[in-house]
């Protein structure tokens, strides 16, 4: 059975670019433009692995972690941070808020699958 990934982030590019990435590998994407979307499609549906931006309106990426967290179901759902901020207080930030790991963009598809499969082996 395909994993499927949580792809959230308000650029329609980089949710296709992360779509026809992982999608080409086995896995089942599904997008979120935000975080109240996101969190509405992990209460609905199985999901195996989150791929969210850091700056989003509405609700950022960290706080969007903490929110996924306080679900029973996504306690230990591993969530990557894929954004162009590299500094350390953001990484911080965000491993205190429970992000398993952090991708800069930009990405390369390579970059992007080796990370994935490390913390979600595909199928």
């Amino acid at each position: 059975m395909p994993k499927t990934v949580l792809s959230v982030d308000d650029s329609p590019s980089i949710r296709q670019a992360v779509k026809l990435t992982l999608g080409s590998k086995g896995y089942v994407v599904r997008e979120a433009d935000g975080g109240k979307q996101a969190l509405q499609i992990c209460a609905a549906e199985p999901v195996h692995l989150v791929i969210t931006d850091l700056n989003m309106p509405e609700m950022d990426g960290i706080e969007l972690i903490r929110h996924i967290r306080a679900l029973s179901a996504h306690r230990f759902t591993p969530i990557l941070m894929l954004t162009t901020e590299s500094q350390a207080d953001k990484k911080s930030q965000g491993k205190a808020a429970g992000a398993t790991g952090w991708i800069v963009k930009p990405f390369t598809p390579d970059q992007l699958v080796a990370v994935v499969q490390r913390v979600l082996p595909p199928g």
